[in-house]
């Protein structure tokens, strides 16, 4: 299933940049944009995992400076089955975390340094019980994809938008159109990058949360670190991408745009309560 929606958004990226190359210049522009994209589909497959990392200017960290840390995800790799994912510090005091890589043995995990501050011991074991989950589903692989291929898909939308206000729309635009269909490219591609993200079922993170609880044995962990991600993540902000913000634990876009109305996150509240629901069993 993870393949198909790969190679889904792939298409739907192709589809795009070929439709902008067609409106920018015909069937040259049709072809560059072609060479382009397969120029950045190949590289979305294989560095989608570093542009995420340095985006967030995360360093990995060793296991002499963070021993819990390193301890914890070694014990909750060994329990999914899956080789230890490399760790790494986002220096933001923003509490959040995510998981990349295109394989499980490619696998990171990335924390902030505000999630290290305010998680008891057992709250941070539920944190990155859920993010290795993500590397043993194979999560992570689609994520940085759509992460990759939705921030193309702004960046085309801006430089459109620069060369619309400086050079206009000619008058064979005009005539046959194209004006008014690059009007629109410029309205819809945002919205399209946010469709990607969305591609990406809510279901995935219920199921990470309950395959999560299940290797760490301790769904209300798990339950209680939601709630003060929630809790401060409100308080302290943090500057995302929207193209990226699917990949975080909690939605790191709390209304302060209209991104937010496409968050790809299930309601935090239930999230916890199914957990809770688990616990009982």
């Amino acid at each position: 299933m993870n393949n198909l929606k790969t190679v889904i958004l792939l298409g739907l990226l192709t589809g795009l940049l070929i439709f902008i190359g067609d409106l920018a210049g015909g069937r040259s522009g049709m072809l560059i944009a072609l060479i382009f994209a397969g120029i950045l589909n190949f590289g979305s497959l294989w560095f989608s995992d570093k542009i995420i990392l340095s985006m967030y200017k995360a360093k990995e960290v060793n296991s002499s400076r963070f021993p819990i840390l390193h301890g914890i995800v070694e014990e909750l790799s060994r329990r999914a089955g899956i080789p230890k994912p490399k760790v790494y510090l986002i220096p933001s005091q923003s509490p959040n975390a995510f998981a990349t890589g295109r394989s499980p043995r490619k696998g990171a995990v990335a924390v902030t340094e505000g999630l290290l501050k305010i998680m008891e011991e057992e709250e941070l074991r539920g944190v990155l019980s859920h993010e290795v989950s993500h590397i043993k589903n194979r999560d992570t692989f689609v994520s940085a994809v759509a992460a990759t291929l939705a921030g193309a898909i702004m960046f085309l939308a801006r430089q459109l938008q620069w060369l619309f206000l400086f050079y206009g729309v000619g008058d064979r635009d005009r005539r046959e159109g194209g004006g008014l269909g690059l009007i629109f490219t410029l309205i819809l591609a945002p919205i399209a990058a946010l469709l990607i993200q969305m591609a990406i079922s809510r279901s995935r993170e219920y199921k990470a949360d309950e395959s999560g609880a299940r290797i760490s044995g301790t769904p209300l962990a798990l339950a209680s670190a939601l709630e003060k991600l929630t809790l401060y993540s409100k308080r302290i902000p943090m500057k995302v991408e929207p193209s990226t913000s699917h990949m975080f634990i909690v939605s790191p876009l709390r209304g302060e745009s209209i991104f937010s109305l496409f968050s790809t996150h299930p309601p935090v509240e239930k999230r916890i309560m199914k957990l809770r629901e688990l616990a009982r069993l």
